[in-house]
């Protein structure tokens, strides 16, 4: 995924994509283009979230967050992260507002923020420690359910509204877009094979973020077709009926080695594809290179062409760029590409308890499965 400086060919691919309902990431204003503050915006909860002015302290509480201000340059207004965005470049130097079970409301407060960040996940299961947050005062933004990667471009571009990073989060929104187009446009006339996301008894069935991040990497989504609705669980007459012809599993999991699993041409023809867990899990910028990565192992001609297009498309920004800064006088801006180095954000929790890495799940229930994971090992032990 590009990762650049603003050039004129990406602001002219900008898309205004106004926001809908209480579940999306928030209305769009007319205050949306001016990037003044006070700013107003309505969050997934239906409350009226007013941020006074441009914030200086940002919590937080999901990765999926926190790698989205990395993305627009605006780690160091972050002072408080939970402890699953570890792998962000010197989040370990930012306040852990992680505590048992959720968000610390104590550590939280003790990071005296401007804004608080919340994903849905964090909200269905700790929902009084985020109201307890709220009632003091701190302005707090619930984010809706990620359902497809044109989610994560209008989150993206919330984020940077939110806090005062507008341009940075225009940016970044335009090049998730652009990508999702550039993918679908190479992939047109491709044959779909049925693709199977699992994670440890889930998978990832219709309006779901994974499935959404599936179809754009050219496959077909086999628990959607099989009318699987949300994240749940897949057995194993299920998987034999559908008989996928590839397998995305988040990296460190993998496939049940039993007699059902074995008899798919999945498993057969080596076709389960890993994908770094933060990429396919957390609904933020780098999710684009999840769907890269199920595209190279799937079509890997149609990705050839994809990164012909992005060479081509790069090389027209930084003309336009070149010419602009001759134009204008300035030296045209560089920007270093970052080595990603991602680990895990809203993961589905029933690969918290495989893994037993504790991370937020997608939804009530999931969590819920997390919680009751966690208390039967620890009458184990």
């Amino acid at each position: 995924m590009r990762r650049s400086t603003l050039t004129l060919v990406t602001l002219l691919l900008v898309v205004a994509a106004p926001l809908a309902g209480a579940t999306t990431v928030g209305a769009a204003s007319a205050q949306a283009d001016s990037c003044t503050f006070p700013y107003s915006a309505t969050d997934a909860t239906g409350t009226e979230v007013t941020v006074d002015s441009d914030p200086e302290r940002v919590v937080t509480l999901s990765p999926s967050a926190a790698q989205t201000m990395w993305e627009l340059g605006a780690s160091d207004e972050v002072v408080g992260v939970s402890q699953y965005a570890a792998y962000l470049d010197g989040a370990d130097e930012k306040a852990n507002v992680s505590g048992g079970g959720g968000p610390s409301v104590e550590r939280v407060l003790a990071a005296n923020p401007d804004l608080v960040l919340v994903p849905n996940s964090t909200y269905g299961f700790a929902r009084d420690r985020v109201e307890q947050i709220r009632a003091q005062g701190v302005p707090v933004f619930v984010f809706g359910a990620g359902t497809s990667l044109s989610f994560v471009a209008d989150k993206t571009e919330q984020i940077g509204r939110l806090t005062g990073n507008c341009e940075a989060g225009r940016e970044s929104a335009a090049e998730i877009r652009t990508s999702v187009d550039q993918m679908r446009e190479v992939l047109a006339d491709e044959e779909k094979p049925v693709g199977l996301n699992y994670f440890y008894g889930y998978t990832s069935g219709a309006n779901t973020f994974i499935g959404d991040v599936m179809t754009t990497g050219g496959l077909r989504n086999g628990a959607a077709e099989a009318n699987i609705t949300g994240f749940a669980q897949v057995n194993t007459e299920t998987v034999v009926e559908m008989n996928p012809e590839y397998v995305v599993v988040p990296s460190g999991a993998s496939v049940p080695s039993t007699a059902a699993w074995n008899s798919t041409t999945a498993v057969q023809e080596g076709n389960v594809v890993a994908v770094n867990e933060n990429y396919l899990q957390q609904p933020a910028p780098r999710s684009v290179d999840a769907a890269e990565t199920i595209m190279q192992a799937v079509h890997p001609e149609a990705f050839e062409e994809y990164r012909a297009m992005q060479t081509q498309s790069n090389a027209t920004a930084t003309a336009a760029e070149t010419e602009m800064a001759t134009t204008t006088g300035d030296a045209p801006e560089t920007t270093a590409q970052a080595t990603t180095t991602v680990a895990v954000d809203d993961t589905p929790a029933a690969s918290q308890t495989a893994t037993g890495t504790s991370t937020p799940g997608f939804g009530v229930l999931l969590a819920f499965v997390s919680l009751l994971a966690t208390a039967l090992l620890a009458t184990r032990r």
